[in-house]
């Protein structure tokens, strides 16, 4: 890796138009936020990051988790050489040149090669085969980042040869950190903008980020470059955000509590006021495809075995926004939650589930009984 240069004036203005997103990428596992399933303390992970080991991978999430960031960090902590590319606009004389350099940074300097591979689903399975050797011989490490699943999109033989990590949407709790961190840091931040943002509209704005932290520190900047007096309101919110937020009127409803009424009406078989919640909500700007995989929910923990179909026609309900957007996606989330509404109720199985894990998890090391266990041979049908 290149040294590092000393810090000007020149490099300092450089940084600030530096989009607010970009300036904050993590540069250390203690600043990344999200992902503790696989970067919490003692994780496998994080040991093999912090021990600068590295192996291929594919890193599999929706956009805005730290895929990017996440490479860079073990490249970074491996002192490895960094080349990044995307499967969009690079072809296979790309990958040769990579090649080469890794090849001269090995062979003169005894440096590894990071090569990340952005949106790597979008090569094709002869693409794939390309770098399928250079994996092999240690040439260079593969890091894929994919929003699509790699069982569908990514050659049996590239898999074979990867690790596939699965990077969680952040949550709301995630995106507030980031917020926070953000807006409280000098250097890279807004520290020096002192932004007052009340904390119903914090709430607001990680929503509309959509578990997306480079959505929300997009946004958030936007905010910043627009507040009057360093003090964001709801009206600008609204503005930037292009929605209606209702969702905040004066008697003090928030989102969650709103969600928490759809939720307890569909529970509760009151599909009147289901459907009341449901369009308060959509009218306040809330994202329909939240309320459609809440849906999915509803139909697994308040229905489940009482009437399986509900879970299809909610699976059907995600499918349709998906596939045709508003106003007919909205409708028929609207059919959705009716039915859950209206239909019979049981938690047996999300109940029993989670008696069934917490059993597993304290009595995971008990022995198979001899009447369940395979018996592929006549001594062991015997016993």
């Amino acid at each position: 890796m290149s040294s590092m240069k000393p810090v000007n004036s020149l490099t300092l203005a450089q940084e600030s138009f530096k989009p607010l997103a970009a300036r904050m990428r993590p540069c250390s596992l203690e600043e990344y936020v999200g992902q503790g399933h696989l970067l919490g303390e003692g994780k496998p992970l994080r040991r093999a990051i912090e021990h600068g080991i590295l192996h291929s991978m594919i890193l599999w999430g929706p956009p805005g988790t730290g895929k990017t960031t996440l490479a860079e960090l073990m490249a970074a902590k491996a002192n490895a050489r960094f080349e990044k590319i995307s499967a969009i606009s690079a072809g296979v004389k790309d990958i040769r040149k990579v090649v080469e350099e890794a090849r001269t940074a090995r062979g003169e300097h005894q440096q590894a090669t990071i090569l990340f591979i952005d949106e790597v689903h979008r090569f094709n399975k002869s693409q794939q085969d390309v770098f399928l050797p250079f994996v092999e011989d240690g040439t260079f490490i593969l890091i894929g980042a994919t929003t699509e699943n790699p069982s569908f999109e990514l050659n049996s033989a590239l898999l074979s040869r990867t690790r596939v990590y699965v990077l969680k949407r952040l949550t709301d709790d995630d995106l507030l950190q980031v917020l926070k961190m953000a807006m409280a840091n000098v250097k890279k931040g807004l520290g020096l903008q002192p932004l007052i943002i009340p904390h119903e509209l914090q709430h607001v704005l990680v929503q509309a980020a959509d578990g997306d932290a480079r959505q929300a520190l997009n946004l958030l900047e936007i905010l910043a470059d627009s507040a009057i007096d360093n003090i964001v309101t709801t009206e600008l919110l609204t503005e930037v955000l292009q929605v209606n937020l209702r969702r905040f009127d004066k008697q003090g409803e928030v989102f969650y509590d709103q969600i928490s009424a759809l939720h307890k009406s569909v529970r509760g078989s009151s599909p009147d006021a289901a459907l009341y919640w449901l369009c308060r909500m959509l009218d306040g700007g809330c994202d329909p495809m939240y309320i459609a995989r809440r849906a999915v929910r509803m139909a697994i923990e308040d229905i489940g075995l009482a009437d399986p179909r509900s879970l299809d026609l909610a699976m059907h309900a995600c499918a349709v926004y998906e596939r045709l957007g508003s106003p007919e996606g909205e409708l028929a989330i609207a059919q959705a939650i009716v039915y859950l509404a209206s239909t019979s109720k049981s938690n047996a199985v999300y109940t029993a589930y989670g008696k069934a894990m917490d059993a597993a998890k304290h009595n995971g090391t008990a022995e198979v009984p001899l009447h369940l266990r395979n018996a592929p041979t006549r001594l062991m049908k015997q016993m």
